[in-house]
């Protein structure tokens, strides 16, 4: 891609071109290593979105709550983009994206860009090129950008290091299901929805989250930001006006904290950085043709050298 394409895509991107953005996720997807200038060009014009994670169990109703969100977003006169992971066949690797099935209501909405995503079996609710993914979107005139994880269960701790914000999606249930659910989860999200707000145990799950919370919040004193814990009921719309508040909130906190902001930012790109290396790294060994570690090869073929020693030469040689 030379210097004129490049600057085509930035700017067709920077006025809203959605037929742009999906052909370039599409080969980002593919895996297409040259557009790594354009990724770089496109990074350092985003970061102007506000950058929304829904994650929780399957079955929660995450894809409606977002679709609801959206609806009110855009009734404010905001311009959303949603990013949507699916869970892939372990045999095809294709997904039935049923996310963009249930937001079918937005299809027909210029302010509204929804893409689908398969995860093809990548570990912690994302797929693998969703980095490379919010890059793009993050370089268009977008207000919010959602990104919507699988929902394979509580160890998708992978959109922390993606969204400023993430909302933890629960599901009614009784409390023995809620002890064995939340290990971990207050380190997840800024915000906990409690949908299907009318079912008979939706009150007892809410008490049992404000209780981790609380206990969360006296053994890490230092947190500024305490989870608020709200009942929706997607299907019916009830609840959003006030998680759309909350959401507002949050952001107007890490604004107003400068320092809490910069470290969870910190982490992010520590991971986002760590995340590039990784692949870059992977790339050059499936290639066979790595000029670092080819010297290495035939000493541990003998076994008079080990893939340790190997890999913490290889890293000394990048540090």
């Amino acid at each position: 891609m030379n210097g004129a394409e490049l600057e085509a895509q930035v700017a067709a991107l920077a006025a809203g071109d959605v037929r742009t953005a999906a052909r370039l996720i599409s080969r980002i997807e593919r895996g297409d290593d040259t557009l790594v200038p354009l990724l770089q060009a496109l990074y350092r014009r985003g970061g102007h979105a506000q950058v929304i994670g829904v994650t929780g169990p399957p079955g929660a109703g995450k894809s409606t709550l977002v679709s609801r969100l959206v609806a009110h977003w855009r009734a404010q006169g905001r311009r959303v983009a949603v990013l949507a992971v699916d869970p892939s066949s372990p045999f095809t690797g294709g997904a039935v994206l049923g996310d963009r099935v249930r937001m079918a209501e937005h299809a027909c909405d210029d302010g509204v860009f929804i893409r689908s995503m398969a995860s093809r079996s990548h570990l912690g609710g994302l797929a693998r090129a969703t980095g490379d993914a919010l890059v793009v979107l993050e370089a268009m005139p977008w207000d919010v950008v959602v990104v919507e994880t699988v929902g394979v269960g509580q160890n998708e701790t992978e959109i922390m290091r993606h969204a400023p914000v993430v909302m933890l999606v629960q599901t009614p249930m009784g409390g023995d299901d809620v002890q064995a659910a939340k290990a971990g989860i207050t380190e997840i999200g800024d915000l906990f929805v409690v949908n299907k707000a009318d079912h008979p145990q939706a009150d007892a799950t809410v008490r049992q989250l404000l209780d981790m919370i609380a206990l969360a919040q006296r053994l890490h004193p230092d947190r500024g930001w305490q989870p608020p814990v709200l009942k929706t009921q997607a299907v019916e719309g009830g609840g959003i006006a006030e998680l759309v508040a909350a959401i507002e909130r949050c952001f107007a906190h890490f604004a107003s904290h400068p320092a809490d902001s910069e470290r969870r930012c910190s982490a992010r790109l520590r991971h986002r950085v760590g995340e590039v290396l990784r692949e870059l790294l992977d790339r050059r060994l499936r290639a066979g043709n790595d000029p670092g570690i080819e010297p290495m090869l035939p000493a541990l073929r003998r076994r008079e050298s080990d893939p340790y020693t190997v890999a913490s030469l290889l890293l000394e040689r990048i540090g």
